[in-house]
């Protein structure tokens, strides 16, 4: 396939779908040679089955595993590292990827576990996993989903996973936008494999699946990440990391440009509802440098509140994120929100966690 093609196909059997859209695709051809160290980086975010909407689903990775083994690649390793709140070893026995492993001989790696060191990425240093030095090809293998903090989250920011939490908690003291686009030019995505069977298109945590039974292949991290936008009905301006990669030659973020098609060669047209919880519930939010998962927590306990009528009753800003740290306040989440007069402890304290403790604080002033 041309690096300006997004191919896509639908079904139900996503094993053979994918081996079949990698076969069309012909991945075989972008791979060095059979004894290429090939590395497959799924979304392993949380402790959630894929069906949940925010984790990406292990048959995929199975159609890739077959098709690569079929072929005589033999040195292949799933590499990911879960969010900030959440230990990869327990995310990967949720979400059935130790069965995986154990099943294709394929070795695993927990990036969480992994020493990092410096890299220059496009004038920019950031910290990555020393895995990446072990991968000589690396296939990307994102869900296509919404996010609390970003808008969109797919191919681009799906490369956190390889980064130590002490730098995931630094992006986000950096704004998120630019590390992610600086981290496209320290960790190159040799092609992409797109769950876009059931994903969350509010909350990268998951809980609001939209089945589309769809699977997608590219070899443009940036063109990928501007196509979600035009789907999930954002502008590519109103998500600045897929620009700040673009300009830094990390991919091209012009659909016009882009040709999407379906297995067999067909134009594509897909439409996705308008999904606009995040929008609704931030205005109830003071964020300030919050990691993901902290965040990303808090937003569906405030919609939990708001369907239960709530929310509106509550009075005061909802504080979080490490700028708050050894400040004071009213209402905060989390551990960098220990001063404030009402706070739920924990780094990330859970969704459960947060709920109860607003809708006791939200019940004491009623």
């Amino acid at each position: 396939m041309k690096d300006n093609q997004i191919l896509k196909i639908y079904g139900t059997d996503f094993k053979d779908m994918t081996k079949q859209l990698l076969d069309e695709a012909k991945l075989e051809d972008r791979i060095p040679n059979e004894n290429s160290r090939i590395g497959i980086k799924p979304n392993l975010v949380s402790s959630s089955p894929a069906s949940y909407g925010a984790t990406t689903h292990p048959e995929v990775v199975a159609g890739i595993i077959e098709y690569l083994q079929e072929r005589g690649y033999k040195n292949l390793m799933i590499a990911e590292g879960s969010w900030i709140g959440d230990k990869t070893s327990e995310v990967i026995k949720v979400c059935g990827y130790d069965k995986l492993a154990e099943k294709y001989g394929v070795k695993l790696c927990d990036a969480q576990k992994e020493k990092s060191h410096l890299v220059d990425c496009g004038g920019m240093e950031l910290n990555i996993c020393n895995c990446i030095d072990r991968i000589d090809f690396l296939i990307n293998v994102p869900v296509l989903k919404g996010h609390c903090q970003t808008k969109i989250t797919c191919a681009l920011k799906n490369m956190k996973g390889l980064i130590p939490n002490s730098e995931k908690r630094r992006f986000h003291s950096m704004g998120l936008h630019k590390p992610i686009a600086h981290l496209s030019k320290g960790i190159h995505q040799d092609f992409i494999v797109v769950d876009h069977i059931c994903g969350d298109l509010d909350f990268e945590d998951g809980g609001n699946p939209v089945v589309r039974n769809c699977v997608m292949a590219a070899c443009d991290p940036v063109l990928v990440d501007a196509y979600v936008c035009h789907l999930l009905h954002y502008s590519v301006e109103e998500v600045p990391y897929i620009l700040m990669a673009e300009k830094l030659g990390s991919g091209c973020a012009d659909l016009e440009k882009a040709e999407i098609l379906t297995c067999g060669g067909k134009q594509c047209e897909e439409e996705l509802p308008l999904a606009r919880k995040i929008v609704e519930l931030q205005d109830a939010v003071e964020e300030v440098e919050s990691c993901s998962a902290c965040y990303g927590y808090l937003i569906p306990a405030l919609d939990k509140l708001r369907e239960e009528g709530l929310l509106e009753k509550l009075d005061a800003k909802i504080c979080i994120g490490q700028g708050y740290q050894e400040k004071t306040g009213h209402i905060g989440i989390g551990r960098c929100t220990g001063g404030f007069t009402y706070n739920v402890k924990g780094c990330p304290p859970t969704e459960e966690q947060i709920y109860e403790f607003l809708k006791e604080y939200i019940n004491q002033k009623l």
